[in-house]
Formats: structure tokens, C-alpha cells, sequence
């Protein structure tokens, strides 16, 4: 049976950022998923409520909207602002949480998903993360409860190079990879 596919989010836009290098870590140390990270976060315009249909959804929405409703899981990968989640990624997930025209069904909706997220402060994205897991009680998805990957002062868990080089971190993000997998099955996806 071919491998589940599963959306990677990385809520930082910045080339270098640890949160992307953790999900190319997850593609890398995959429990055996084909991860695919999302480059477009970037094109999501403002959530706009009069453009919310299947009719007038901007091209890079209704792009989204489709990849996330053919994956068998989503992982998201969030830095921490301002004790929170970043604008572009909460943006993002505006627009995947609608079905207005109660046509075409919540993207998110029992979509079984992961969490992670990689901060250089001393408390990681704990915060972030606890924002997230509040915004899928909304959704109604299957979010994935343990292992919880915070990655604090991730510069010292990454090389030069990005790639991820901390053991400990490998050993849970693998842990947060195969419970969303149990996760993916459990909800008729692909094992």
C-alpha cells in the first residue's frame, strides 16, 4: 500500500528558519510518510469573509484548501510570536476552517494532524503550540496529544548546514510522526 501522504506547514516565511529545517528533518526521519512542505504560506492573501466561497476563494486558498483536504495528515511546525502564533499561519488556517456554502465540507475537519514547533528561547513554542491545539478544538481535528515536540534553543540543535543534529529531538519528532500515522490508520488513511 503506497506510503500516507501527509502536508507539512511551517508557519515562519524566514529562508533559514529552524521550523522548516524541522520539517525537512521530518521528511529526512519519517517514520514512513511522504511529507510534503508547503511553499506558498507566503501567497495566502488576508482572510476575507466576502471572498469565502468556492466561487471567489483566491487561486493560492483554494490551492491550499485542496492539498490539505488530499492529505491524509497535516504536521505544522510554528515559531512563537508574541506568546502565540504568527499572523501568516493563523491567516492560513482561517481560510481552511470555513464551509460557508455547506457544499464542499471543512478541510480540516477530522483531519488527523500533528504539532511541533522550534524557538531558540528556553520555553520553545509551548505557547504557540497551546494556541494551535485551541484553534482544532474549533476545527474538530484529530490532533495528535503525545509526544509534544518543543525545541528550545533550537540553535543548538541544528548544524550549520540545517539539519537537525540533537538526538533526543529525533527520537520525539519520530515518536510525533508514528503517533499521526496511528492517527492517519485509524481514520481509514493509508498505513
Amino acid at each position: 500500500m503506497p506510503a500516507s501522504r501527509v502536508l507539512a506547514i511551517s508557519g515562519s516565511l524566514r529562508a533559514d528558519s529552524h521550523n522548516t529545517q524541522l520539517l525537512r528533518a521530518a521528511q529526512k526521519f519519517n517514520t514512513g510518510q511522504d511529507i510534503e512542505i508547503y511553499e506558498g504560506l507566503r501567497e495566502i492573501p488576508p482572510y476575507d469573509l466576502d471572498l469565502d466561497t468556492p466561487e471567489l476563494r483566491p487561486a493560492p486558498v483554494a490551492e491550499l484548501r485542496r492539498r490539505v483536504q488530499e492529505a491524509d495528515g497535516l504536521l505544522i511546525a510554528t515559531p512563537e510570536f508574541n506568546y502565540s502564533v504568527p499572523g501568516v499561519l493563523k491567516n492560513a488556517l482561517d481560510w481552511l476552517s470555513t464551509d460557508w456554502t455547506r457544499t464542499e465540507g471543512l478541510p480540516l475537519n477530522r483531519k488527523p494532524l500533528a504539532i511541533m514547533g522550534a524557538a531558540p528561547t528556553n520555553f520553545g513554542t509551548v505557547r504557540a503550540q497551546l494556541a494551535l491545539r485551541q484553534m482544532f478544538v474549533w476545527t474538530d481535528s484529530d490532533v495528535v496529544v503525545k509526544p509534544e515536540v518543543h525545541v528550545f534553543r533550537s540553535h543548538e540543535r541544528f548544524d550549520a548546514d540545517g539539519n537537525l543534529t540533537d538526538e533526543v529531538t529525533i527520537e520525539l519528532l519520530q515518536g510525533l510522526l508514528s503517533a499521526l500515522q496511528a492517527k492517519i490508520e485509524a481514520a481509514g488513511g493509508r498505513s
